[in-house]
C-alpha cells in the first residue's frame, strides 16, 4: 500500500515537472511567443519537389501562422530560393499574410532583413506588400517581375529597425496586391543590434 502510494506521488511529481518544462511562453494576448525568431527561410514544414502547398488563414507553416487569406508555401526546385529549399509566396488563391511572435526586450532595438522578389508567372508586373510590428505599418516594399523568371527571381533584400514595446513582438508580412500572383520572400532574420544601421 505505501508502495503504491509513494508511486503515485512520484508520477504526480514527474508529470508536474515536464508539464513545467513543456510550457510554452506566451505573448500579450495568450498568443504563443518563441524565445527567439526561427524558420526565416520557410523550409519547415517540407514540400514535395517542384510544387507549393496553399496553407489557409488558421494554418501555421512551421513557427509562422497564416493571419489572413491564402499564401503558397513553395518546395525546392519549383523557382529560385534565396537561402535554402523553401520560400513564401504572399498570394496563395488571393493576397495573403503571415505572422510570428517571438520574445523581445523593450526597449531594445532590432533589425529585421528578409530576401524579395515575386512570383515571375504572370499577372501585373509590380508585388506590392507590406511588413508590420504588432500591427504597426513599418515598411512597404514592391518588386518588378519584368524579365524575371523561376530560374532568375532577381532577389533584393530589404531591411528596416524597430524598438520593441513588449516582451513578445509579432512581425507579420502582408501582400496588398490582389490575384495569384504576390511578392515572394525568403530569408528572414530578426536580430538585435548595438548599434544599428540602416
Amino acid at each position: 500500500m505505501s508502495l503504491s502510494r509513494t508511486r503515485v506521488a512520484a508520477l504526480a511529481l514527474f508529470v508536474a515537472a515536464g508539464t513545467a518544462l513543456a510550457a510554452p511562453a506566451q505573448a500579450a494576448g495568450g498568443h504563443r511567443a518563441l524565445s527567439h525568431f526561427d524558420d526565416g527561410s520557410f523550409e519547415s514544414p517540407k514540400v514535395a519537389a517542384n510544387s507549393f502547398s496553399e496553407p489557409v488563414a488558421g494554418q501555421n507553416i512551421g513557427p509562422w501562422q497564416v493571419t489572413s487569406g491564402t499564401v503558397d508555401l513553395i518546395g525546392a526546385g519549383f523557382w529560385q530560393a534565396a537561402e535554402g529549399d523553401q520560400s513564401l509566396d504572399l498570394n496563395g488563391a488571393g493576397p495573403g499574410a503571415v505572422a510570428q511572435t517571438f520574445t523581445t526586450v523593450p526597449g531594445a532595438t532590432y533589425s529585421v532583413t528578409y530576401a524579395l522578389a515575386g512570383n515571375p508567372d504572370g499577372g501585373i508586373a509590380l508585388r506590392t506588400g507590406r511588413a508590420l510590428i504588432d500591427g504597426q505599418d513599418f515598411q512597404d516594399f514592391s518588386f518588378d517581375v519584368t524579365g524575371k523568371t523561376r530560374t532568375a527571381m532577381g532577389y533584393v533584400g530589404r531591411q528596416f529597425n524597430f524598438v520593441a514595446q513588449n516582451s513578445a513582438t509579432t512581425l507579420t508580412f502582408e501582400s496588398t496586391v490582389g490575384g495569384v500572383y504576390g511578392p515572394v520572400l525568403d530569408n528572414v532574420q530578426v536580430k538585435e543590434c548595438k548599434p544599428c544601421c540602416g
